[in-house]
């Protein structure tokens, strides 16, 4: 199995679970098309995600050998009711932004997940792309922040902690103490 991911926690879960995948991130932009909902977009990009991988295992000398291996990628977003999307803060300024929007409010954790079995075909497949989805969903769990002070805000961007993840928070870690429910 592939892991289309460079994030630790994704790592740690599935070793968790006894598995032991190759990790491969994928270079992609992660970009918001104009007018695209957050669940659409999570599921975009997951998918962009594992294609990127299969297109990086054609590439490889011995990608016959890899024939029907398996393509795990995901992405998450934080959004909220009114559609203002989170992903990863480019700045300790974007981390507080972000936290001080979810202080005191529900919001929507989304993760969209995209398994593609590689095909190692010598020309391109009928579809142009070298796999074939096996599966493709998201999950969305609702989050509720306590009210924060901006103390607690720049406390918790000063751990460096909220800087790798999306919504600027995350509930493994000393985020978990940020929500309420």
């Amino acid at each position: 199995m592939i892991l289309a991911s460079q994030s630790p926690r994704r790592l740690e879960l599935m070793q968790s679970m006894g598995i032991d995948p190759q990790v491969m991130p994928a270079d992609i932009v992660e970009i918001c098309r104009e007018d695209e909902k957050p669940l659409a977009l999570v599921k975009r990009l997951a998918q962009e995600k594992a294609i990127a991988i299969c297109y990086k295992l054609m590439e490889q000398p011995d990608f016959e050998q890899l024939n029907n291996e398996i393509v795990l990628a995901a992405d998450t977003i934080v959004w909220t009711d009114d559609g203002e999307i989170f992903g990863k803060p480019r700045n300790v300024e974007d981390a507080k932004y972000m936290l001080s929007k979810l202080s005191g409010q529900t919001h929507h954790v989304s993760t969209g997940v995209a398994l593609r079995r590689f095909k190692a075909f010598k020309s391109p497949s009928p579809n142009g792309a070298p796999a074939v989805v096996a599966v493709t969903f998201v999950e969305t769990t609702d989050v509720t922040f306590f009210e924060l002070s901006e103390d607690e805000i720049s406390a918790y961007v000063a751990s460096g902690e909220p800087m790798d993840k999306a919504g600027a928070y995350g509930i493994q870690g000393n985020g978990r103490y940020l929500v309420q429910s």
